[in-house]
């Protein structure tokens, strides 16, 4: 393959929100997890692994996210006394680690302009709760997506594993592309462990870090957003020093 051919190749990899409800075949399921094999990982310890749901258990692991989410609306609006009833209710978020944690400055910078932009291709004003609320409970049906996959990494090698993890992860979402199918990072989905572990037997030394969405993508409007992808950030030299 020329490097072109690469660089447009991966650059038609596009994270997918909206789906078409066909089915993956199994073979296909099968072809994309052989190809997330070949990614490298820390000392070949592979400190990562996979949990797959499709149709019926694909949907009741949606019922269960949206769930969730329909719980916190009261607490993200801000309502007086939500984040104590939900606190209450024994529902507070389960997850391992917190997606929801707060951004260090320069980033959350990066995270406000793609958010914009998303909204704003969608035509959602920033007031307009309730269509913002609605376009982020889409996140817990995968975008309506056939598969939802869920990555869980070894709570002893990290942050390796984590790294190992998003290696495998990208590795999977370009094979996915090589046969068609189109992908989505869902990290909304570690929020909580309690959906995941009503389906899965999880190993207790691996935390949940992600999930993610496999389909074939739709016509919709969503679709046609692209993010920006800026250059990668080179760290300067110390002043005065020289190359060899």
């Amino acid at each position: 393959m020329e490097p072109a051919e690469f660089k447009s190749f991966a650059d038609s990899r596009r994270s997918t929100r909206s789906f078409k409800p066909d089915p993956l075949s199994p073979e296909v399921v099968e072809q994309i997890l052989d190809g997330a094999r070949l990614a490298p990982s820390w000392s070949n310890t592979r400190p990562y692994q996979l949990a797959i749901a499709t149709g019926a258990q694909k949907e009741r692991l949606v019922r269960l996210y949206e769930s969730e989410f329909d719980r916190t609306v009261p607490v993200q609006r801000k309502q007086l006394g939500a984040a104590i009833r939900l606190a209450l209710s024994g529902k507070l978020p389960d997850g391992d680690y917190n997606p929801l944690m707060k951004y260090p400055p320069a980033l959350k910078a990066r995270s406000n302009r793609v958010g914009a932009a998303l909204y704003k291709h969608l035509g959602i004003a920033r007031g307009d709760r309730e269509a913002r609320d609605a376009q982020a409970r889409e996140n817990f049906s995968g975008f309506g997506a056939p598969l939802l996959g869920f990555v869980f990494v070894h709570k002893g090698l990290m942050p390796f594993a984590a790294l190992d993890a998003g290696l495998m992860l990208q590795t999977l979402f370009l094979t996915a592309k090589s046969h068609g199918v189109d992908s989505c990072a869902l990290g909304s989905l570690a929020i909580w462990r309690r959906p995941v572990d009503a389906e899965f037997n999880v190993p207790s030394d691996y935390k949940l870090i992600t999930g993610f969405a496999l389909g074939y993508r739709s016509g919709a409007h969503v679709n046609d957003f692209q993010a920006e992808r800026p250059a990668v950030e080179l760290i300067p030299s110390r002043a005065g020093s020289s190359a060899s």
